[in-house]
C-alpha cells in the first residue's frame, strides 16, 4: 500500500488536526484514524503506549477499527493529501455555513441547533419565537463537517480544534463571516449519544434600536418605573425572568436609552460573560473564558472588582449568578453606583428571595437605598395581523373549561385567537413576541412590608402609590386589546383565572 491508495475521497482521517478525534501531534506522526474503519500504525510504533491507549480509547467509544501496519510516510501522505483537499472544502462549508445563517436571520431565528449523531444524521432546526422548528436533514458526515468548519475555520478563537467529546464554547464576530444584521454568533457544543450537538445563539444589532423600550412592549406605568430607577443615583435595579424571557434585550435597550439621554456625561461600565450587543459609548469588559465553573465564577468576580476601579457611573452586571457575584453587586451599589443586573426569579417580589437565597442579608435585600427596582417579565407571541381570529368564530376548537376561565375575566368579544397561519405570518399565525411585565420602584414602606412577609399589603401598596401591574394583569390587557392569544398566554403566565391581583 501507498499513501496515495487512501486519499481524503476515500477515507477521511478523523485524527486530523480538525477532525473527530483529537490527538497531540506526537502520536498524529505514528497513526491514522479513517473514516471506514481503518486505522493506519507505523509498523515501528504498533505496540507504542500510547497508540495502544488510543485503540483503548476507540474501544470504549464502540467505535470498530482494523490495524494496517504501514511506513510512517505514506500516514504522512495522508495527512497531507487531506489537508489539500480541506483548503477547497473548508471554503465551500464556510459558505454553506454562512447561507445557514442567513435562513435563519431572514426567519429571525433566535438559535440555530445542530444535532449530529450516527444514527439520526444531521438534523438542522430553528429556534423561531420561542418554538424549534426543525428545517433541513443531511448526512452525519456533511453536519460533522459543517460543524467542524464553523468551529474550526469561522470563531474567534485561535488554534482551536473542534473536540466532539468535550463541551466547547467560541464566538463568531468578523463581519466577513456573519450576515448583515448580526453583530456575532455565540456557539456552544456537548457531546451527545452517538454524536454532538451545537447551539448558536444569534446576537441581531438592533437589539438596542431606537424604539426604546415601548418597542418591547412595555406599558406607560413600567417604563414610568423604570424612568424613575434610573433617576436614582445609586442602588441595584435588577430585572428577573427565565432563561431566554428578553432580560439582556431589556437591559440593553434601557442602557442605550441612557446614554443618549445623558450624551455621554456618564461612565456606563458592563461585566459580560460574554458581551453580547454593542452599547455605543459604554465600555463593554468581557469575563476570561474559562472551563470550570469555579474558575469562570472567580473570573466573573473579579471582572466585577475591577469595574468599581474605573471610575464608573453605571454598573451593568450581565448576570447575578452566585453568591459572590450577589454580594459584589449590592456591594457596589452601596459605594455610591447605580446598578444594573439580572437574575432568574419568577416575579418581582422572587427576585428579593432569590437574592437572599443567593447571600445577600435580609436588611440588605429589603434596604430601599440599596435595592432600588425590582422588574420581572417574560415574552409572548404576538398575534399575526392578517390571519387571527375572533374567538367567538373558534369557540369549537376549545374546550369548555378552557372557555370559561377566559371568560371569567374577559367579554368574549374582546378575544381574538391564533389563526391557520397565512403567508404574512409563514404558516405560524404568529408575528414576533411582546413583553408581559411588572416594575416595581423599591419604597421604604413597601419593603418594611414584605420584610415583615406582608406580601398583600406590599402588593397593595405598589399598586395604589405605582399603579402597578402584575405580569398576570399585563397579560390580560394584551389579550383584551387583541394582541396576544390567551391560551398562548397561559403557557407563559399561567391560567387566568389564578386571580387577578393575588401574585406578586
Amino acid at each position: 500500500m501507498t499513501g496515495s491508495d487512501v486519499t481524503p475521497q476515500q477515507a477521511r482521517p478523523l485524527t486530523a488536526e480538525a477532525g473527530e478525534f483529537h490527538v497531540d501531534p506526537a502520536l498524529r506522526e505514528v497513526l491514522c484514524y479513517l473514516d471506514d474503519g481503518r486505522l493506519l500504525i507505523a509498523k515501528s510504533h504498533l505496540f507504542n503506549v500510547n497508540v495502544r491507549a488510543f485503540r483503548m480509547r476507540l474501544d470504549r467509544l464502540g467505535r470498530k477499527h482494523q490495524v494496517q501496519p504501514v511506513e510512517m510516510s505514506e500516514i504522512a501522505q495522508v495527512y497531507r493529501e487531506a489537508r489539500r483537499a480541506s483548503v477547497a472544502s473548508v471554503s465551500e462549508m464556510q459558505a454553506a455555513a454562512l447561507a445557514v445563517f442567513q435562513r435563519a436571520v431572514a426567519l429571525r431565528a433566535s438559535d440555530i441547533h445542530l444535532r449530529v449523531a450516527r444514527e439520526r444524521a444531521a438534523r438542522l432546526y430553528f429556534r423561531i419565537h420561542n418554538d424549534l422548528e426543525f428545517i433541513e436533514e443531511w448526512s452525519y458526515e456533511y453536519g460533522a463537517q459543517l460543524c467542524t468548519t464553523i468551529y474550526q475555520a469561522m470563531t474567534d478563537v485561535s488554534d482551536a480544534t473542534f473536540e466532539t467529546l468535550s463541551r466547547q464554547d467560541a464566538r463568531i464576530s468578523e463581519r466577513a463571516k456573519l450576515p448583515p444584521g448580526l453583530d456575532g454568533i455565540r456557539i456552544a457544543t456537548s457531546p451527545q449519544v452517538g454524536g454532538h450537538v451545537m447551539v448558536l445563539r444569534l446576537l441581531y444589532n438592533d437589539a438596542v434600536g431606537g424604539e426604546g423600550l415601548a418597542g418591547l412592549g412595555y406599558g406607560a406605568q413600567q417604563r414610568a418605573a423604570l424612568e424613575l430607577m434610573a433617576r436614582r443615583p445609586s442602588g441595584i435595579n435588577v430585572i428577573g425572568g427565565p432563561t431566554g424571557s428578553g432580560k439582556s434585550t431589556t437591559l440593553q435597550r434601557l442602557l442605550a436609552g441612557l446614554i443618549r439621554e445623558m450624551q455621554g456625561r456618564r461612565n456606563v461600565i458592563t461585566v459580560e460573560d460574554p458581551p453580547e450587543y454593542p452599547i455605543g459609548e459604554a465600555v463593554q469588559t468581557p469575563v476570561t473564558n474559562a472551563e470550570e465553573e469555579e474558575a469562570r465564577s472567580r473570573a466573573f468576580q473579579l471582572a466585577i472588582k475591577a469595574s468599581m476601579r474605573l471610575d464608573p457611573d453605571i454598573i451593568m452586571i450581565g448576570e447575578v449568578r452566585d453568591t459572590p457575584s450577589a454580594r459584589l453587586a449590592v456591594q457596589a451599589s452601596m459605594t455610591g453606583h447605580q446598578v444594573w443586573s439580572t437574575v432568574h426569579a419568577t416575579s418581582a417580589f422572587a427576585i428579593l428571595d432569590r437574592l437572599i437565597d443567593l447571600g445577600v442579608p435580609v436588611q440588605l435585600a429589603t434596604d430601599p437605598t440599596v435595592i432600588t427596582g425590582l422588574v420581572c417579565q417574560r415574552l409572548v407571541k404576538v398575534l399575526c395581523a392578517h390571519c387571527k381570529r375572533p374567538l367567538r368564530e373558534a369557540l369549537k376548537n376549545y374546550s369548555e373549561e378552557d372557555v370559561r376561565r377566559v371568560l371569567g375575566v374577559l367579554a368574549l368579544d374582546r378575544v381574538n385567537v391564533r389563526g391557520e397561519g397565512c403567508e404574512h405570518c409563514r404558516g405560524s399565525g404568529t408575528a414576533g413576541r411582546t413583553v408581559v411585565a411588572e416594575a416595581m420602584v423599591a419604597e421604604p414602606e413597601l419593603m418594611a412590608h414584605w420584610k415583615r412577609d406582608e406580601r398583600d399589603k406590599a402588593l397593595a401598596l405598589w399598586r395604589g402609590n405605582q399603579g402597578g401591574v402584575t405580569m398576570l394583569e399585563d397579560a390580560i390587557a394584551k389579550i383584551a386589546s387583541g394582541e396576544i392569544d390567551p391560551f398562548q398566554a397561559e403557557e407563559i403566565v399561567g391560567p387566568l383565572d389564578w386571580g387577578v391581583g393575588a401574585r406578586g
